[in-house]
């Protein structure tokens, strides 16, 4: 038996980090909404214990630093599972671009041998597993829009849902490290995003008020880093866009529309300026 899962990528339309624990890791305080930009997940469970990962793109490993295998050998070890798996990943999400691409990944993995394996697993149980691989992992298992705190363990689904949006994607031609930026945080002088803002204008369906309270305290960081990231904010500005926001550590830049025709004057300006650009819908 085989199993297709769609692997949605992710933007945050609010990220912020209020401090860092004792070991380290920093607690979370972020909006997350998923998008029709997708990989696809093909697993197949195997009579042998072995993981053999696959994929269409040169730039994503295939043992054991890919998400994808954590998350299948996770599983295995958690349940002594005495079988294997064949994944193989479809992408079209860019990779290291902050849009989630190989939590999201694992989380298709997840879910299909939850299946395959007969683990049956309740999905809230899956997430909180799922940490254990990469804090994006837990949203990514559920996927649809949702705050999420803690260390990305503690995922609140939003209901009622973010209205349907279009959303302008820019990836300007470098590859971000989480952990190098993660490093650099320095919470003296963090600038923290109106989160409460984002939650507000969501479950009230003020576009307007999403607009305003969208932010990302990781901004400064990359920007710092990576200059094209303010670039392209610019350019996407000028263009026509209210706002323009880094989705995780970065490099990939979004602009959120209620409408269609201004969002493809924006996506038609801005991909001759960054051709690595996409128009998508949020889920």
């Amino acid at each position: 038996m085989i199993i297709v899962e769609k692997a949605a990528a992710k933007v945050n339309l609010g990220l912020d980090t209020p401090f860092r624990h004792a070991d380290g890791q920093p607690e979370w305080n972020m909006v997350m909404t998923s998008i029709d930009l997708a990989d696809y997940v093909e697993v197949r469970s195997t009579g042998t214990r072995q993981i053999v990962v696959s994929s269409n793109s040169g730039f994503l490993p295939n043992d054991q630093r890919n998400l994808a295998f954590q998350a299948a050998s996770l599983l295995q070890r958690t349940f002594k599972i005495n079988h294997g798996a064949h994944i193989k990943i479809q992408k079209k999400i860019p990779v290291a671009a902050g849009l989630g691409g190989g939590s999201s990944d694992a989380a298709a993995v997840l879910r299909a041998l939850n299946r395959l394996w007969d683990i049956q697993l309740p999905i809230a149980e899956l997430a909180k597993l799922s940490l254990k691989v990469d804090s994006d992992v837990p949203y990514c298992v559920y996927s649809k829009t949702a705050h999420v705190t803690g260390l990305g363990e503690q995922v609140d689904v939003l209901e009622p849902a973010l209205k349907p949006v279009w959303i302008v994607l820019a990836k300007p031609n470098v590859s971000v490290s989480t952990p190098s930026i993660l490093r650099q945080i320095n919470y003296d002088g963090l600038a923290h995003p109106d989160i409460n803002g984002v939650l507000d204008a969501i479950a009230t369906g003020d576009h307007h008020q999403l607009l305003a309270s969208m932010g990302n305290a990781l901004e400064p960081i990359s920007v710092h880093r990576y200059p094209e990231i303010q670039q392209i904010k610019e350019r996407m500005q000028g263009y026509g866009a209210e706002t323009a926001v880094m989705s995780g550590t970065g490099p990939t830049v979004f602009s959120v529309f209620n409408k269609e025709s201004r969002a493809q004057r924006v996506f038609n300006s801005i991909r001759g300026f960054c051709p690595e650009a996409y128009l998508v819908r949020s889920l």
